[in-house]
């Protein structure tokens, strides 16, 4: 594809994305200045509020300043006039980097992964730019440093991971050179980086989608707890659409926050407050209807919830190790499988010690300025879970067929056999690290049969002489004979055939009429 075609539609990805996040921060709050301030409502501040939400969306912390007067209608002390929110509605940043991995992949596909990755980049920051120099409100104030970096990093590291991924995929730019250079390393390395990366993401989604199943669960359980606190809110129905929507922005917050509980480490909610299975602290919450959710009490046997990241790490394992045999069947090398369940373990922490600083910050005042999962904890945990589960499946040994399709390949024909429960394993037979068991015919080891750490097992017979040929049927004495052929004038041979280098040159001389002796 062309490349300013490339450029042209990565750029719209990004205004689509960056139109859609304010889009979604401006429709709830414009409801509530038509309905429910009515026709005293400062129509000049409602973009600012949209911009200040929008950037708490994408991880900028705000410090927010509450007018006195305001302060004496609810009655607040004057020492909490001044605090720092900065744990951020993950929706925005959630939906910002779904678009840019897209934008990302799209243009690797087309066969420009750094046009489109760049162009989609820089339209998004020049939209940062816009909203945070356009949105400025003296009630809930940024640093500008901070609102023009971070929601700039939301949309290029996943447009960059994207762009990564979608052209090792395709086999373009610097990543399809890289990954032909890996897949032609010998021993099993060829395909470690392609099975770390698939473990990790796996394992990720994995984890996320059983924190989103418990939190589910929570829900359903307290949903009396939940509704209690909606009622006692007296919100009116503009009210009440404005306060879900916020909790909806605060899900995938919340999911990580569950997969924290479930991974054992739990959360905070407040300085001094725990929540987690070994037992929950808690203090004084904020009435935030979807907080009642939250345990009072928590019973040890809530730590069996903590073999469901193992289960998903042996799920990991299974597709990583049914893949591996299905591209290389008999030839499972113990040493790459090590470094895959570390890698893929390792990588997975690392990826929700990252979640884990994005859903932590304050909520408030006082004790309210700690709550959320610690990342080192988090990511301890579990990687460890994961490495679990995915080495019972990764490295237990593997029994199957030990034939191979390539053994033709080498000129030699492969050889094929069937194992049973009964049947001892040949371990003298192994000639190389990670050889399958020795096929096997009629329940004995066959010997004429060698492994091939390249073509896998194949047959190996020393060559035979050729045959002798066999001898001239004996004439007998009353076979006819055979017919004469006509001959040429060059030689003995039938007509037609190439002179015969030991024919005699003919000495007849023509008569005078033209005939012959």
């Amino acid at each position: 594809m062309n490349r300013l075609l490339v450029a042209l539609l990565a750029a719209f990805d990004a205004l689509v994305a960056a139109a859609g996040g304010l889009a979604i921060a401006l429709a709830p709050l414009a409801l509530l200045w038509v309905f429910a301030l009515g026709g005293g409502a400062d129509w000049a501040a409602l973009w600012p509020a949209s911009a200040a939400v929008w950037q708490f969306g994408h991880l900028v912390p705000l410090t927010i300043h509450l007018p006195g007067t305001y302060l004496a209608a609810a009655g607040i002390d004057p020492s909490a006039a001044d605090f720092v929110l900065s744990l951020a509605p993950l929706g925005f940043a959630v939906f910002t980097a779904l678009f840019a991995a897209r934008s990302g992949g799209r243009a690797a596909r087309a066969g420009e992964p750094l046009t489109g990755a760049v162009s989609g980049s820089l339209v998004f920051a020049a939209v940062t730019a816009v909203v945070a120099l356009s949105g400025a409100t003296p009630f809930a104030e940024p640093a500008l440093w901070q609102a023009l970096l971070f929601p700039a990093l939301v949309y290029a590291v996943p447009c960059a991971l994207g762009t990564a991924v979608g052209a090792w995929a395709e086999g373009e730019g610097i990543a399809g050179r890289l990954r032909e250079r890996v897949e032609s390393a010998r021993g099993g390395w060829g395909a470690v980086p392609g099975l770390l990366v698939r473990g990790a993401a796996i394992s990720v989604l994995g984890v996320v989608a059983v924190g989103a199943l418990v939190f589910a669960v929570a829900v359903l359980v307290r949903a009396g707890q939940v509704v209690a606190l909606f009622e006692a809110g007296n919100v009116d129905a503009v009210g009440a659409t404005v306060l879900a929507v916020g909790q909806l922005a605060y899900l995938p917050t919340l999911v990580i926050w569950s997969a924290s509980f479930v991974a054992g480490p739990g959360f905070a909610l407040g300085t001094g407050t725990a929540v987690s299975p070994a037992g929950t602290q808690l203090g004084v919450i904020p009435g935030i209807p979807v907080l009642g959710a939250i345990p009072e009490s928590t019973s040890p046997w809530l730590l069996v919830l903590a073999l469901l990241p193992v289960a998903v790490g042996a799920l990991a394992g299974w597709m990583l190790r049914s893949r591996l045999v299905a591209e290389h069947p008999g030839r499972e090398h113990f040493a790459p499988r090590v470094v895959v369940v570390a890698g893929m373990s390792a990588l997975t922490g690392a990826v929700f010690a990252l979640l884990a600083v994005c859903a932590r910050g304050a909520i408030g005042p006082g004790r309210l300025a700690e709550t959320g999962p610690e990342p080192g904890p988090l990511a301890l945990a579990v990687g460890l879970e994961i490495a679990v589960g995915a080495a019972i499946l990764m490295l237990a040994p593997h029994r199957g067929s030990a034939s191979s399709g390539l053994g033709a390949a080498a000129g030699a024909a492969p050889v094929t056999g069937a194992t049973g429960d009964d049947e001892r394993r040949d371990e003298d037979a192994r000639w190389d690290e990670g050889a399958p068991e020795r096929p096997r015919w009629g329940g004995e080891p066959r010997h004429d049969a060698r492994w091939n750490s390249y073509s896998g097992w194949e047959r190996a017979v020393p060559a035979e002489a050729w045959p002798e040929p066999p001898p001239p049927p004996e004439a007998r004495p009353d076979a006819a004979p055979l017919p004469t052929l006509p001959t040429s004038a060059f030689g003995t041979g039938p007509l037609g055939s190439a002179p015969r280098e030991d024919a005699q040159e003919d000495a007849s001389e023509p008569e005078p009429d033209g005939s012959l002796d």
